[in-house]
């Protein structure tokens, strides 16, 4: 059996770092204001995702927000949780004072899920933190999906990636990569990968991050993984078949709330 066709739960066996997930969460959304204690179902968004991370392998989970309403709604279930800085100005930011904080061990391995993804699949927490632990060079770990329409491809909101052939990330953009030089009969576009925002980081590396200086093509681009790279850091990116649906705006919230219901009976 290939790496690739082993389950999640079998993979995990393997993993010897610890493993730990921070969620950062922030009321402050220009989008979709309060989302974090918005009602699905009947329970905080931000209680759905504590739960999909207390499914998971991890070893701990830790919220991590700058809003009091956030740390007295997550005590009430017993949830732990950190009042981080109200500067930070990106949740990477935030793991990390948490990281710098709860002194885990350089070699960890922090999983941040986002405060607004309450229907994240447990198992691709632990197959995320998985694919860091068995990459060695690598500083972080997150998933792509297969470019399925032209319109997908040269939409600018969707991040596109390209791989080396180890699945490292070699590059990040908002524009339509890998670019065709000439037309192709019979096809529109060429393989390209949508960038799946959900991140895994060596606990080392994480507390660097936050130190170093933005770079040129993370401004253009407005993509702070783009921080990694230019400083020399190694991003592994595994492909996935399916995304799991986050919550952007209100309109999305009838939809998750189904996928709540039927997925994970809440």
């Amino acid at each position: 059996m290939s790496h690739s066709e082993k389950t999640c739960k079998e993979l995990y066996e393997h993993m010897t770092d610890q493993y730990h997930i921070v969620i950062p969460s922030r009321m402050g959304s220009s989008r979709f204001p309060g989302k974090p204690l918005h009602l699905l179902n009947g329970k905080a968004m931000i209680l759905h995702v504590i739960d999909r991370a207390r499914e998971s392998k991890a070893q701990s989970v830790v919220v991590a927000t700058d809003d009091e309403r956030i740390v007295d709604t997550c005590i009430a279930v017993g949830a732990d949780v950190e009042m981080t800085d109200v500067s930070h100005v990106s949740g990477t930011d935030r793991i990390a004072e948490v990281a710098s904080r709860r002194g885990w061990s350089d070699k960890s391995i922090i999983v941040g899920l986002q405060g607004d993804e309450p229907a994240t699949p447990p198992d691709m927490l632990n197959r995320l933190a998985e694919n860091l632990s068995n990459h060695d060079d690598a500083n972080m770990a997150t998933f792509c999906l297969p470019v399925t329409s032209i319109k997908e491809y040269q939409n600018p909101h969707r991040v596109k990636v390209v791989r080396d052939k180890r699945n490292m990330a070699l590059y990040f953009s908002r524009a339509s990569i890998p670019a065709r030089r000439e037309a192709i009969a019979g096809t529109t576009y060429p393989q390209s990968f949508i960038h799946v925002g959900l991140y895994a980081y060596r606990c080392h590396f994480l507390k660097k991050f936050s130190a170093l200086p933005p770079a040129d093509i993370e401004m253009e681009e407005q993509l702070e993984q783009l921080r990694v790279l230019f400083h020399g850091g190694r991003i592994h990116v595994d492909e996935i078949a399916e995304a799991a649906a986050g919550v952007d705006h209100i309109e999305d919230v009838a939809e998750i709330e189904a996928v709540l219901k039927q997925r994970f009976g809440s």
